[in-house]
């Protein structure tokens, strides 16, 4: 898929991953959408860059149709749908303090495999109207999930779950979308210098880094952008889950 001139809409586009996949996408020359639910820092990226921006709740059904009507109004049609929306929690399923409790696990759940399902349904309806472009190519969707999918630690029973189901979809959507020309994959980032990690004290983050095989720091948010691009651009890449972690296989602790 050809990312210049393209309308594309980034879910989760305000910050870490989104921005950095925003701003690849929007060098590119492609027409980018802005949608996230932190609407101070979506507005001022898109202002800085001269995008639109669109608050969105991916958890809010109405408000991820509206986000994708929106991004789907421009440039002949929606292309490009990249979901980086999500968020964590860590907690043990049990201990001395009784069971994990079923609130965050549901919110977690609802935010990034439910969020994930809701744009990637909608973008894809989206995209079945547009013209075919070569190859039959209708659109590209890239979904977020991560290697806690295949190596969740201790306390990540709710986000591995979470995660674990995005790249569960992966494959299916991508064959229930083959036939309309509209390719589906999934990014699985390992430990990248994103707003998650932020808060952490600098030697932590110096910590985690240094435990990568190669290179040994942590990823950063262009990284994951670049790959991003590499799949709307490579025709051949579809129904796959590419783990861009730096060889990194996370112990149980």
């Amino acid at each position: 898929m050809q990312i210049e001139s393209s309308s594309a809409i980034v879910l989760g586009g305000a910050s870490g991953l989104g921005e950095a996949t925003v701003r690849a996408l929007h060098t590119r020359g492609a027409h980018v959408t802005i949608a996230d639910v932190n609407a101070e820092k979506g507005a001022s990226l898109a202002s800085e860059l001269g995008l639109e921006f669109v608050a969105c709740d991916v958890r809010e059904e109405s408000q991820v149709q509206a986000a994708i009507q929106h991004a789907a109004a421009l440039a002949g049609g929606l292309r490009i749908a990249v979901c980086c929306a999500g968020t964590g929690w860590a907690q043990k399923l049990a201990g001395s303090k009784g069971p994990h409790p079923l609130m965050p696990f549901e919110t977690i759940i609802q935010i990034n495999l439910i969020g994930t399902f809701n744009v990637l349904r909608y973008a894809a309806d989206a995209m079945i109207s547009t013209e075919p472009r070569e190859d039959g190519e209708r659109g590209v969707c890239v979904n977020t999930a991560s290697i806690a999918a295949f190596d969740g630690q201790v306390g990540q029973i709710a986000y591995s779950a979470s995660k674990g189901g995005v790249v569960g979809m992966t494959l299916p959507a991508a064959r229930d979308l083959a036939q309309y020309g509209i390719r589906v994959n999934t990014i699985a980032p390992g430990l990248f210098d994103t707003p998650l990690l932020a808060a952490l004290p600098e030697e932590a983050r110096q910590k985690l880094g240094a435990g990568v095989p190669y290179p040994q720091r942590l990823g950063q948010p262009p990284e994951y952008a670049q790959l991003a691009c590499h799949i709307v651009e490579n025709r051949m890449l579809n129904g796959e889950t590419i783990r861009l972690d730096g060889a990194l296989r996370m112990p149980p602790r």
